[in-house]
């Protein structure tokens, strides 16, 4: 399997920052650069700040709307109750969710995810979690290669699959699931990207009382890697400081968890 990172095609960075009453995960990929903050008691959501740098459709900004009367006002623990994630902005919504897991941590995670353009009609993707392989996939006309346990299914209906695993596992499953599927728009004519009235409803743009109204717009990012200033943002606050708390880790090895977390914390306000 070639390494996706070192082949041209889809990348998404996907950050999560947990900090004392409040929690956020924002992304940057080919075609979107968006955060979502909760600001939190512990127990409920209590307001939601989202941000949209970067979206494809000129109707996607009033998702900000959406994901905020969605989310505020429900539990912590049970992010996902009130449902609509079509009715969403799907990348708010799972962004949201991510920092609802996530609320409780004391440290910032990173996941990477690279999927190759197709090559003789191999695609081969790979995610990350704080610079280390989780996973690997490789599929050919979307039916999976590997992994193994997931051999002959399709990249659309690993739903089973990924309800067999657990925990960071799990998570990091459905976010290459995720990946996998947004690279085709790579590969897809741009006509048939730029006609909203032909999407199914599966998000806030492509209801039948937007799809015919909103229109393409914004970059798509080209081949290979790429630096934005959201990713420059991401890479300071999440590889630097990463790489910060390790070299500390290992010139003061008594130094403790709240230790690690008061400078974690003070780095990011440096930062702003």
């Amino acid at each position: 399997m070639a390494d996706p990172f070192d082949t041209a095609g889809f990348r998404r960075r996907i950050v999560i920052r947990p900090a004392p009453d409040q929690v956020t995960a924002a992304l940057e990929d080919d075609y979107h650069c968006m955060a979502v903050t909760l600001h939190h008691d512990g127990k409920v959501i209590e307001r939601v700040e989202p941000v949209m740098d970067r979206a494809p459709w000129t109707l996607c900004p009033g998702a900000l709307a959406a994901v905020r009367q969605h989310f505020e006002g429900v539990a912590l623990a049970e992010p996902g109750s009130r449902g609509g994630k079509m009715q969403n902005c799907t990348h708010l919504h799972d962004l949201a969710m991510l920092a609802a897991t996530h609320a409780a941590d004391t440290m910032s995670v990173c996941y990477e995810i690279a999927v190759t353009d197709p090559v003789n009609g191999l695609v081969d993707a790979e995610i990350r979690r704080d610079g280390q392989t989780v996973l690997r996939m490789a599929h050919r006309a979307n039916i999976l290669i590997e992994p193994s346990a997931t051999e002959g299914l399709s990249v659309f209906a690993l739903r089973d699959w990924i309800g067999t695993l657990v925990g960071d596992a799990r998570e990091a499953a459905r976010l290459l699931q995720w990946g996998t599927i947004l690279a085709h728009g790579r590969t897809m004519p741009m006509d048939r990207q730029n006609d909203a009235s032909r999407m199914p409803p599966n998000c806030f743009n492509f209801q039948p009382e937007r799809k015919f109204d909103t229109k393409r717009v914004g970059v798509i990012l080209g081949r290979g890697g790429y630096l934005t200033p959201g990713v420059a943002r991401l890479d300071q606050r999440v590889r630097v400081a990463n790489q910060l708390l390790d070299v500390l880790r290992q010139v003061v090895p008594d130094i403790d968890d709240d230790q690690l977390a008061a400078v974690d914390a003070a780095f990011q306000a440096r930062l702003g």
